[in-house]
C-alpha cells in the first residue's frame, strides 16, 4: 500500500470503485485498519463519503 498520502488516495479510491462496496470491506481484504486509512487521508484533507464510496 502506498506510503505517500496522495498515491494512497488514488489507490484506495480506485480499489473502492472497482472492487469493494465499502471502506470496511476494502480494509478487511487488505488487512489494514479502517481508522488508519481515514486518519492518513484526513491528514491531506480528504474524508470518506459512504454514499459515493470514495474519499472526497
Amino acid at each position: 500500500m502506498p506510503k505517500d498520502p496522495i498515491m494512497l488516495l488514488s489507490y484506495v479510491n480506485t480499489e473502492l470503485r472497482d472492487h469493494y462496496s465499502s471502506l470496511e470491506e476494502f480494509c478487511s481484504a487488505e488487512g489494514v485498519s479502517t481508522q488508519e486509512i481515514i486518519d492518513r487521508l484526513a491528514a491531506v484533507n480528504y474524508t470518506y463519503d459512504p454514499k459515493t464510496n470514495r474519499f472526497i
